[in-house]
């Protein structure tokens, strides 16, 4: 416990706050030991006025003295619409010393991607992916930090936070461990709602959080007589402890008013503390600030509005009123510590700025201002920030507080500034502005495109939500042709996204038959026979294979549309097994000089990520990997660029992991799919991209010889049923089966195994590579069922020689080999290896090798394929290989 004040620097409010002072110290010790030293982080959580603000404080003056770089920011109770506000704060030092070519240096790939969130580059033309750029900004901040080491990130008030901020903080304390910085967050416990609250709540955990409590009566006692004099005697003492609850702000507001009032620190004038604290808060400041004349409170009462940015110039605009009275209104408040100027150690602010005292008088003025008075200032502020050119996104928060009025240019800002936040990875701020303009409400003519424009903001973010704004914007009049088909795309996409597949397919059923034969409805066939090809449902198969390859026979490729029909039916006749040739025939045609055709690429928006992921997926099971892998490395290395680091470069991951697995190139392919599943994560559990990534990496695990490790991804994953409504590639069922007889559990893996038969022969699937069931099947029945398996491999067989790869053939030769002893299993042994030799698949090289020394007894062989399994990381192959060598039982 503080008995003595503190030091002459330091804050009255650290009074019986050594051991947070000790916990700073010791974590900038560590962070200034070397720049290896992994990051801290503190988080002081408290009730307003218990001196978080003054800790901070502190820790900015120890940082300082030990020659740390120190950023600051704060939230605010208005502000917490802007988006990016804090994290623009944060790092305005930074920002104003780097010119543009260096912040470019800097920043690298994520200068485009991050610059515009930090307000130093020009967004781009799209919209940008709200998880890209956290990313970036996560990024950026990191160099930025190698740069200025030692480094010391504090944030204030982050209870009022903007979204964007706290989605930032939450990702850059995950991986503060490889980074020499020390973060400091202060925050009310509490006050921060809904997912800004469970952010905050995941960094105290990570944190441990040293919650403040109130002064004790000895301190307050100490720091009465430290700013009075040491004759103030206990009963007066006492009286202040019992006034202010030991509050630490309070405690030095009262102590400030007995001073200015000249009160004698005696019991005999205890009496009148009450009365002086009232008039250092709530109706008492209000009391206080009218005290000083109309003009002082419109100044103050415009400061409020503003909240940021307080600039005398910008205040008297808002209050209406010269520059001259502007100056004296703001020497009135700062001499009544209402309004202060920043601390120039903060890196905040330039001349002439303003800042309110403490949150709390900020939030009391705030709250002074009539009703009326209120919104009509908010309406008088936008146009203020929109005439100094800061643009529609920063007026945006004012017109938030507009009541409604039939105001046709309002909605037209409104809209504006939704564009804006849109371009910067903001679709939250976007929709408030949007749902902000319904209610005003848009003229009939616009109301359907205000709902189609919040719609495709919500589309990342809220599946949901989106489905509810396009459907009623399509039962409007007022889209045109082209928007209404592009709010009907969007709208099946939302309905993929939020697993209503078969309502995807019939709206955009529907809507082709409102549109004459053209190219309008050739691309919405083409859609709807998309989502029909992505749905695992078990009926209609064969017709809708007939209805796509007649309607596919006669394109040529020269639009886009018959582009989308060519890859459509190259991807369904891959899934059925017709010939392979045919399908990288049609995939071909589907290109232009060898290359997606434009409108297709991995970020267009006009056909999404679904066709070239389908094209990509016809050449990866038709033994054309070589254009398979150039499509998925094309898409990782897109949405890279783009900063799209959501579902699409989760599905990127997951798909660059597939190619590594049909290469046989295990090792590659599990690290491309754990970070998928990484990403996917974050995205949400039970999409069909987390059903990719977890399917491919269970496969990837089993190929590799890790069982125990599959069956813990699939455990951790939920890899089990039920399936989703989407196709996943390769069939979860069949891979879960394999799982199941792995892991010892037969005939659970038998029965998923029949399941996985059922629903491809409803479906249609009969390629033996995609939909691998049979082979597996056949080999778990061998010993119980020797006439079945026998059954199942010669259908394998010829499935396998109708579709003509070398993998399939080589595979359905391997299933047979299996079945089969003495000679006829080394002969057919013997031509799996050659077929496999031919194809692209090396890990089925390999297996194929081992499989033929061990029928063939041939050392050679089996040291071929044990070099072949080593080089694929298939561990559980090289150690039968092993085994068997070692043994040497009749080996030749």
């Amino acid at each position: 416990m503080t008995e003595v004040p503190p030091g002459a620097a330091a804050s009255a409010s650290l009074w019986e706050r050594d051991e947070e002072v000790a916990a700073v110290e010791a974590a900038l010790e560590t962070l200034c030991a070397d720049r290896s030293s992994s990051g801290g982080l503190l988080v002081f959580q408290g009730e307003a006025g218990l001196g978080k603000t003054a800790l901070l404080a502190e820790t900015r003056r120890l940082a300082q003295e030990r020659g740390c770089t120190v950023w600051t920011a704060r939230g605010g109770e208005t502000l917490r619409s802007v988006p990016f506000n804090v994290l623009r704060q944060l790092l305005q030092p930074a920002l104003m010393s780097l010119m543009p070519e260096e912040a470019r240096e800097y920043l690298g790939d994520w200068y485009d991607i991050a610059g515009p969130a930090l307000g130093i580059a020009e967004p781009g033309e799209r919209q940008a992916d709200p998880q890209g750029v956290c990313d970036g900004l996560v990024a950026a901040v990191r160099r930025l930090a190698k740069r200025e080491w030692p480094l010391v990130l504090l944030i204030d008030d982050a209870h009022w936070a903007d979204a964007e901020t706290l989605r930032w903080l939450t990702a850059f304390t995950e991986r503060l461990d490889d980074l020499s910085v020390l973060l400091v967050v202060a925050r009310r416990p509490g006050e921060a709602p809904g997912e800004g609250g469970r952010r905050l709540d995941a960094v105290a955990a990570a944190a441990g959080v040293s919650d403040l409590s109130a002064l004790t009566p000895q301190a307050t006692a100490g720091l009465t007589r430290a700013t009075l004099g040491p004759h103030a005697d206990a009963p007066f003492c006492r009286e202040v402890w019992a006034v202010t609850g030991g509050n630490p702000y309070e405690t030095v507001e009262l102590l400030a008013k007995v001073q200015d009032s000249e009160l004698e620190p005696v019991e005999s004038q205890a009496g009148e503390l009450r009365a002086l604290n009232r008039s250092a808060r709530g109706g008492g400041l209000v009391a206080r600030l009218e005290e000083l004349g109309i003009d002082a409170t419109r100044f103050a009462w415009a400061a409020a509005i503003l909240g940021t940015d307080i600039s005398v110039d910008l205040v008297a605009r808002l209050a209406t009123m010269g520059r001259e009275d502007a100056v004296r209104c703001a020497e009135l408040l700062r001499g009544a510590r209402i309004l202060t100027e920043p601390d120039p150690a903060t890196g905040r602010g330039g001349d002439g700025d303003l800042e309110f005292v403490h949150p709390l008088i900020a939030t009391a003025v705030y709250n002074s201002i009539p009703d009326a008075l209120r919104t009509a200032m908010h309406g008088i502020a936008a146009q203020v920030v929109t005439d100094s050119g800061l643009g529609a996104a920063a007026a945006s928060r004012h017109l938030l507080q507009v009541h409604p009025d039939d105001d046709e240019e309002l909605v037209e800002q409104l809209r504006k500034a939704a564009r804006e936040h849109l371009a910067v990875g903001a679709p939250d701020a976007a929709r408030r502005c949007l749902e902000r303009a319904l209610l005003e409400p848009p003229l009939p003519e616009v109301h359907a495109h205000v709902l189609y424009e919040l719609g495709c903001a919500t589309l990342l973010t809220a599946p949901a939500t989106t489905i509810e704004h396009l459907q009623r914007a399509l039962g409007m009049p007022g889209l045109d042709d082209a928007t209404r088909v592009d709010a009907v795309w969007r709208l099946s996409q939302a309905l993929l996204h939020n697993n209503q597949l078969e309502e995807a397919v019939r709206t955009v059923e529907a809507e082709a038959a409102r549109h004459a034969p053209g190219t309008v409805r050739l691309r919405l066939q083409a859609v709807q026979f998309m989502w029909e090809g992505l749905h695992a449902g078990e009926t209609g198969s064969a017709d809708r294979s007939e209805r796509l390859a007649e309607l596919a026979a006669g394109c040529s490729g020269r639009d886009n549309a018959e582009r989308a029909l060519l890859i459509l039916r190259g991807f369904d006749a891959m899934t059925r097994g017709e010939s392979a040739e045919e399908v990288a025939e049609l995939c071909d045609r589907a290109l232009v000089n060898g290359r997606l055709a434009p409108g297709f690429g991995w970020t267009d928006t006009e056909w999404g990520i679904e066709l070239p992921l389908m094209l990509a997926g016809a050449y990866a099971y038709s033994d054309r990997l070589d254009r398979a892998e150039a499509l998925y490395t094309e898409a990782l290395r897109a949405y890279e660029v783009a900063g799209w680091s959501g579902g699409h470069l989760a599905l990127a991951h997951a798909y660059v992991g597939l190619g590594h697995r049909r290469r046989g190139r295990l090792r590659d392919a599990e690290a491309s799919l754990r970070e998928s599943l990484r990403l996917a994560e974050r995205v949400g559990r039970g999409l069909p991209l987390y059903w990719t990534a977890s399917c491919n990496l269970v496969d990837t695990l089993l190929a590799r010889g890790h069982v125990e490790e599959a069956w813990e991804v699939a455990e951790q994953y939920g890899f089990a049923p039920p399936y989703p409504s989407t196709i996943v590639i390769p069939d979860p069922r069949s891979v879960r089966g394999r799982l199941l007889i792995a892991v010892g559990r037969t005939k659970d893996g038998v029965n998923e195994l029949e399941s996985a038969e059922k629903a491809a022969a409803a479906r249609g699937h009969h390629n033996p590579v995609m939909v691998p069931w049979a082979a597996d099947l056949a080999r778990a029945l061998a010993a119980e069922d020797p006439a079945r398996a026998g059954r199942l491999a010669a259908d394998v067989r010829r499935q396998a020689e109708r579709f003509g790869t070398d993998t399939a053939i080589g595979e359905a030769l391997r299933c047979a080999a299996a079945l089969e002893t003495g000679q006829r299993a080394v002969r057919l042994a013997a031509q799996a290896v050659t077929y496999l030799e031919a194809s692209p698949c090396q890990y089925e090289h390999a297996a194929a090798r081992v499989e033929y020394g061990i029928a063939s007894r041939s050392v050679a062989e089996l040291n071929r394929g044990l070099a072949l399994a080593r080089s694929c990381g298939a561990d559980g192959l090289a150690a039968q290989a092993r085994q068997v060598l070692e043994s040497g039982r009749g080996l030749r």
